[in-house]
């Protein structure tokens, strides 16, 4: 049967000031304003910790590092510190002498995690020594919280320590053997994981005696770094050098995290040489503007089904 030939009236227009629904949301997601803004569901945030000082670190922290801690300074001049992660993944707490931990690997997140700490942030403050901190419904939609953009000095840089094992829950704490024993069964979880020196975000980690590891959270926006990265490859120049393979890479929070296969028996510090050499092959591929090549495009294409997105 032929369609009707009818034609469908057309839509009516936005009235002046609004936003036409079938329109482009201005926030730039690619969805119509209807299904994104308009809708009064606002959308995920692709990366909670840009416009932080440090925010490959940021990442590394929420997702690869398991015992970390950084200073972080606040637009008011306090001091507080952030940790990895928490006993029992809690969100905040305030020791008994006043110290604030904060920690980004949440048991719970909504879609800015950059507002969940901040909220939790906001509530520690409020708390009175060593008492517990209720920061509510972390993770809640339509959390009305603040986020670490708004509370942080953002001048002030992320200087991370790595630690071998949660020894700083505890710092300056009279634990009983109850706190003891999930002590030393969280310890017993820990990979050994360094960070290497003047490289950034890039985190050595042994996770069996016969395998490590690199990962190195990059900062550069994902479709210039994927070019680099398949001009390097199609180059054969992807490795740390021998012994070494290219892995894959996940993303996380809006950026690209490379990782590389390594011998077990090397240690971390060896692959500072190796890893900066690479870094150095990046940036110029990095500063290449031809067009890719054929072979070039392939490993483009080799590389992408490589990839996992972890958020």
């Amino acid at each position: 049967m032929a369609r009707s030939a009818t034609k469908r009236p057309p839509a009516p227009k936005a009235a002046e000031g609004e936003i036409n629904p079938k329109a482009p949301c201005p926030c730039g997601s690619g969805r119509r304003y209807k299904h994104c803004h308009g809708s009064g569901y606002a959308p995920p945030v692709t990366r909670p910790f840009e416009g932080l000082p440090g925010e490959p670190d940021w990442v590394a922290l929420r997702e690869l590092v398991p015992a970390a801690t950084a200073p972080l300074k606040l637009a008011n001049g306090r001091e507080v510190t952030l940790a990895s992660v928490l006993p029992g993944g809690a969100p905040a707490l305030v020791r008994a002498e006043g110290e604030i931990l904060v920690g980004v690997q949440l048991a719970g997140s909504s879609d800015d995690i950059s507002r969940d700490l901040g909220t939790a942030l906001a509530a520690a403050l409020e708390a009175p020594a060593g008492a517990p901190v209720d920061p509510g419904p972390i993770g809640a939609a339509g959390s009305a919280g603040p986020r670490l953009q708004e509370l942080l000095d953002l001048s002030a840089p992320l200087e991370v320590t790595v630690h071998q094992d949660f020894g700083f829950w505890l710092e300056g704490v009279d634990a009983g053997p109850a706190a003891a024993a999930g002590l030393e069964q969280a310890n017993a979880a820990v990979l050994p994981t360094e960070r290497l020196e003047g490289l950034g975000a890039a985190y050595w980690v042994r996770p069996s005696v016969d395998r490590a590891h690199l990962r190195w959270v990059r900062a550069e926006d994902e479709e210039p770094l994927l070019d680099a990265l398949a001009r390097l490859r199609a180059a054969e120049e992807l490795t740390l050098g021998e012994g070494t393979r290219y892995a894959g890479a996940f993303r996380a929070h809006g950026l690209v995290v490379p990782v590389w296969d390594l011998p077990a028996d090397v240690p971390a510090a060896e692959w500072t040489g190796p890893a900066t050499e690479f870094g150095t092959r990046l940036d110029a591929a990095l500063a290449a503007s031809t067009p890719l090549s054929a072979d070039e495009r392939r490993a483009r294409a080799g590389l992408l089904s490589r990839q996992v997105t972890l958020r």
